[in-house]
């Protein structure tokens, strides 16, 4: 069943965002020893943050935010602070709160988009990342992170063209051609994506990201062992990025370990539970295992977070043929089409075999 089931993907990066400018307004003279204050904790905060204290960063942000309860900033690096500690509502609520008192604070948009896509509500980041567009359209970050949010949707076409944009903007920005590198990929560009990579790699070697798409292209070309040196290095530079696990769960799944491969599923899916390719590949494995009903489970959570992603309705559709829901599997396949999918040739050949069984009975 693997060469019915079996479809690679590939991991994009959200480039960090800047920290909001401090406190610019000039206060009355009354309150000009207040806002120093503010100002001082949200810098001081601002250097915890950048080396990753993040518990003490929030400490500094919430000082600031006694001194002077309008400041913006405050909450919107106070969010980031926690949502980089994986605190995704109590992130969330820093920047509407930020956004209630400066609704123009471009930081605060990008970040609430990001820690909306970490929480699995892709659709709601790319509301933010539209609008801190609109508000700042020479952001190269903000066009990323939309590509970011719209390939995982599975919406290949509509991330070409903002990672084509933020490549305009900012041709040094390695995270622009790694990204654009792993959508061409999912298009079957392997020779164009394998550029992309190349440039990536050339602005900075250490690029994580640009090193798993590598070894995600080299995966499809089959070249397995190289794919694993680049996946392992991806994964030694970041081993907090799901995708990269679910990268090399692919090549391992080439070369046979599907025991390694389902171990290096389920960390991607502990660190990013919004990671559609993660449950589709864990499908894979577990209709290879006629593990079906759990195979299926994998699958329906793949199309819940990524409805256009075609090879998820394709599996289903294959898994509900083997589990004999014969009119589930072919509202799949027309779902499939609408996609501007197409059945691989083993499952044609699957699904003639079962309708003359079922005509036969």
């Amino acid at each position: 069943m693997r060469g019915i089931l079996l479809a690679l993907a590939f991991a994009t990066s959200a480039p960090s965002t800047a920290l909001a400018q401090q406190y610019a307004t000039v206060a009355p003279e009354a309150q000009s020893s207040r806002a120093l204050s503010a100002a001082s904790y949200l810098d001081r905060g601002n250097g915890w943050l950048k080396k990753g204290e993040f518990e003490r960063a929030i400490s500094d942000y919430s000082l600031a935010i006694v001194f002077d309860t309008g400041h913006a900033g405050a909450y919107s690096n106070r969010g980031l602070a926690r949502a980089r500690k994986g605190d995704f509502d109590g992130a969330l609520r820093d920047f509407d709160k930020a956004l209630a008192l400066n609704p123009r604070l471009v930081e605060a948009l990008i970040n609430r988009g990001l820690a909306r896509c970490g929480k699995g509500e892709v659709a709601s980041g790319i509301v933010d990342f539209t609008r801190a567009i609109e508000l700042k359209p020479r952001d190269a970050d903000a066009w990323i992170n939309r590509g970011v949010a719209r390939q995982r949707l599975g919406d290949f076409d509509a991330a070409l063209a903002d990672y084509a944009e933020a490549i305009k903007l900012n041709p040094r920005d390695a995270d622009a051609w790694s990204n654009r590198c792993g959508a061409r990929c999912a298009r079957g560009e392997l020779d164009a994506a394998l550029g992309d990579c190349e440039q990536a790699l050339k602005l900075n070697p250490r690029n994580a990201t640009a090193l798993n798409n590598r070894g995600a292209i080299l995966t499809e070309k089959g070249d397995v062992d190289a794919a694993l040196a680049n996946l392992d290095q991806a994964i030694k530079l970041d081993p907090r990025r799901g995708y990269f696990y679910t990268n090399r769960a692919k090549a391992l799944l080439l070369n046979g370990a599907a025991g390694r491969a389902l171990s290096d599923l389920d960390q991607a899916i502990k660190l990013d539970a919004s990671d559609a390719q993660a449950w589709l590949t864990r499908g894979v494995i577990r209709v290879n295992e006629r593990d079906y009903t759990r195979a299926l489970a994998d699958f329906d959570q793949a199309i819940k977070l990524a409805p256009f992603l075609a090879d998820a309705w394709h599996n289903r559709a294959i898994t509900l043929l083997l589990l004999n829901r014969f009119p589930e599997a072919e509202a799949d396949f027309a779902r499939l089409r609408e996609l501007g999918g197409r059945l691989r040739p083993e499952a044609e050949k699957l699904w003639r075999e079962l309708k003359v069984q079922i005509k036969q009975k």
